[in-house]
């Protein structure tokens, strides 16, 4: 049969694909939830075509660039010449545009678009093509590191957007298709199934519950559409596992059920996401701690420690407690639990099981934003010290949780870092915390410019990163 794919042996909804291919349209509600192993030759040799001439009309491309600066002397390419005669080099700077390549998603028939946030990092111009060749500029909207997503807007007309999928309801043996644009060779189809649920050592984002796919995913294909056979958007295509740089079957898309919460955000006005403020730092429950809970599985999250006036201590969660659902579904890990709690809706109040002294309790968890206790006043530094370049802003809980770092009881944090600074050379990051500078205890955002007004000829930093505290030296 030309132009029909075939699958055999795939766990296919064949009623329903069987009575969409029959009626050209839409299957009957009632066969909407069947899945049944295909038993005949017609059942097997169905078409996708009625899904993707439904949903790829919804899925873009996405250009993003950005113009660099650098040296017009080819020397200044070699970093071992660098070092001794610094960035300026020889001659006049010249400017180089650097471009990135990925899809979107239309999820909003206004205009708004869903794609991953590192195809758009850094970029100070972004376009986007429609599937019928029309191009449009877009403004950036939310901007989401924290979950890899970001979202568009455009000014156009006769738009198709997605609806979202439950994507709790997904489950693994589904078939799935991929759209986007590999390599910059077109929009591409793929098909596969769900291979995997609930991945969340992927190493992208921080609040992690990935679906896994088959489906072939590549480079450019990031911010693309992830869709059932009901045409509905599943997840947005984010990461693949490759050695080669290749897909190898193994795809990842961040679920449904996180893009709402952005795009959400974003309708509402937000430029960062408004998540609830947990106020507890969890630990991964290991094997010998289960055994000795009597737990049958290392499933869970160890409670480490609970922040002050926080909705985990207003709720009466103590350290030690493991916790191990919330709202009766399973977490297996700090990752896991921290997706499911931050897919939850403001205002409202969420149950956490927890085990505690061996017997298992429920703890009610109030759903709301992290507060900003402190204005964050930020202020970039300048003059001939290793800070230069660094904008730092007083911690609240609300910033540590928009930035997705420990809130502690003091400290000034690292917000920006200027491209090419001296603090960008010496290798300060986004999130570090200040904690002192040359034996002084830094408590706010006036303190770190004060500290580094005048020039000295060392300078001695403390800072914390991901728990760990280090004291560094650096020269005039």
């Amino acid at each position: 049969m030309p132009g029909r794919i075939r699958f055999p042996g795939a766990l296919l909804a064949a009623a329903l694909l069987a009575s969409t291919m029959l009626a050209g349209g839409s299957a009957a509600p009632a066969l909407a939830q069947e899945r049944s192993v295909p038993e005949t030759r017609q059942q097997v040799a169905l078409s996708f075509a009625p899904v993707v001439k439904k949903t790829a009309p919804s899925v873009v491309n996405v250009y993003g660039a950005r113009i660099e600066r650098r040296p017009q002397n080819p020397f200044m390419d070699d970093p071992f010449f660098r070092r001794f005669f610094g960035d300026g080099g020889f001659g006049v700077p010249r400017e180089q545009v650097q471009r990135s390549l990925g899809s979107g998603v239309i999820v909003d028939a206004g205009g708004l678009i869903v794609t991953n946030n590192h195809v758009i990092e850094g970029m100070s111009e972004v376009k986007v093509a429609l599937a019928d060749k029309r191009e449009f500029e877009a403004t950036i909207l939310l901007r989401d590191p924290r979950t890899d997503l970001a979202v568009l807007r455009i000014k156009a007309k006769d738009l198709s957007s997605l609806e979202l999928a439950d994507s709790d309801k997904v489950e693994i043996g589904d078939l799935a298709l991929a759209i986007g644009n590999p390599f910059g060779v077109g929009q591409t189809v793929t098909q596969g199934i769900i291979s995997a649920l609930a991945r969340t050592q992927v190493g992208v984002g921080d609040a992690q519950s990935f679906i896994q796919t088959d489906a072939a995913i590549n480079p450019g294909n990031s911010g693309g559409a992830l869709v059932d056979i009901h045409g509905q958007l599943v997840g947005i295509n984010t990461a693949i596992f490759s050695r080669s740089g290749g897909s190898v079957g193994i795809g990842f898309a961040i679920p449904s059920s996180m893009v709402g919460v952005v795009v959400a955000s974003a309708k509402a006005g937000a430029t960062t996401v408004r998540r609830p403020w947990f106020g507890a730092r969890l630990q991964v429950l290991t094997a010998d701690v289960a055994d000795g809970l009597g737990l049958d599985r290392p499933a869970g999250s160890v409670v480490a420690s609970v922040v002050e006036k926080s909705p985990a201590a207003e709720g009466g969660l103590k350290r030690s407690d493991v916790i191990l659902a919330v709202d009766g579904v399973a977490v297996d890990d700090p990752e896991s639990f921290g997706y499911r709690f931050a897919t939850r809706p403001l205002g409202g109040v969420t149950s956490l099981t927890v085990l505690r002294a061996g017997k298992r309790i429920v703890v009610p968890i109030k759903l709301a934003a992290a507060p900003e206790t402190r204005p964050r006043d930020p202020v970039k530094l300048s003059g001939r010290s290793p800070l230069s370049g660094l904008t730092v802003m007083n911690l609240s809980p609300a910033l540590a949780e928009e930035l997705s770092i420990d809130l502690a009881a003091d400290g000034v944090v690292i917000g920006a870092i200027e491209e090419g600074s001296a603090s960008a050379r010496v290798g300060f990051k986004k999130g570090d915390l200040i904690l002192a500078i040359n034996g002084e205890r830094i408590a706010t955002s006036r303190e770190v410019e004060t500290a580094t007004r005048e020039r000295k000829r060392a300078w001695e930093v403390t800072i914390s990163r991901g728990g760990t505290t280090v004291t560094s030296t650096f020269g005039g």
